[in-house]
């Protein structure tokens, strides 16, 4: 048992140390400015959840094999075109169950490295535990989307706001997973395909003061050595992500290591949500595709169903009464 943690530890190390080796011997071309050139239409989907599956215990890496044939039951248990209707739900697999296989492009295999989760830090490749602050503001929110008093009460990204995919921070998903970055000396823009959102990173700028006016919260840049390191805060209502709060501290860090790739690593700081910071490591891939439009809402009559059909529930409970 413990020579194979041992040996699971410095299959780890190697895989790692040989990525930072291959990484700090490419030079990435170089705007006017010096810095690295990002700027491109890229995509981060990918198998490889955010958290540590319970499947494969503590481990942090698989063998080539062994992610080989995780891929494989993954793209069979996740094919919308072959689950069983009657089991249903939306954990079964992940995703909507109304959409057949066409519109997903999750990705069908694991980051290059073979890692069990896109989380770094903690070692565990999970989440870190929610505050009780948290657990009882989760339990207020639920009592709200309960009775449904109206379309504020309804999660932010089914109102089109923002999502959880595009973040920030981006996370992997089920589809539109695109974003494009176009950078000059004074900007850095990103713009995901999902909900079709802008954020605009402000280079070496300060934090502006008073009340946040955006739902991606105030982005400010700076650049260390090669690595582009985006610090933001001040999140109107919180954010996409779940349980997160306005205290949310977000730092993104985009790397280009090689032609088409680039590395994007993220870490949360909320002490009003978890117990402690957490990180997360994704690569990203250039594609020779642009950006489509997310008419998110256009023909939707779901919402129209939802608050319908609360009311519906709400007229006979007081009639029963």
């Amino acid at each position: 048992m413990v020579r194979n943690i041992y040996w699971l530890c410095f299959g780890f190390l190697l895989i790692h140390s040989a990525n930072a080796s291959a990484q700090s011997s490419y030079e990435p071309p170089r705007t006017t400015a010096g810095h690295p050139d990002l700027q491109g239409v890229f995509t981060w989907r990918t198998l490889t959840p955010l958290e540590r599956p319970d499947t494969v215990g503590e481990r942090s890496v698989l063998s080539e094999e062994e992610a080989a044939d995780w891929a494989a039951f993954e793209n069979r248990r996740q094919n919308r075109d072959l689950i069983i209707d009657s089991i249903g739900g939306a954990s079964y697999p992940p995703g909507v169950i109304s959409y057949n296989e066409f519109w997903y492009e999750r990705g069908n295999d694991t980051v290059e490295d073979r890692r069990t989760a896109l989380i770094t830090d903690p070692p565990d490749g999970r989440i870190p535990p929610l505050t009780e602050q948290a657990l009882v503001r989760r339990q207020d929110v639920a009592a709200i989307q309960e009775i449904s008093l109206g379309p504020e009460a309804r999660p932010y990204a089914e109102r089109c706001l923002v999502t959880r995919t595009s973040g920030p921070p981006m996370q992997p998903g089920s589809y539109n997973l695109n974003a494009q970055f176009v950078q000059t000396d004074d900007y850095f823009m990103i713009m995901n395909e999902m909900i079709h959102n802008v954020r605009i990173v402000n280079m070496d700028k300060e934090h502006r003061e008073g009340p946040a006016l955006y739902w991606e919260g105030d982005s400010i840049g700076r650049w260390d050595d090669d690595t582009l390191v985006i610090e933001t805060k001040n999140f109107w209502k919180g954010t996409a992500f779940k349980d997160s709060t306005p205290n949310m501290l977000l730092t993104e860090r985009i790397t280009r290591v090689g032609p088409d790739t680039l590395s994007y690593e993220f870490t949360i700081e909320d002490p009003t949500t978890w117990t402690a910071p957490w990180t997360a490591s994704m690569p990203m891939q250039r594609m020779n595709l642009p950006i489509y439009e997310y008419a998110c809402h256009e023909g939707n009559y779901g919402f129209d169903g939802i608050m319908a059909g609360i009311r519906r529930l709400q007229l006979e409970a007081e009639l029963a009464n």
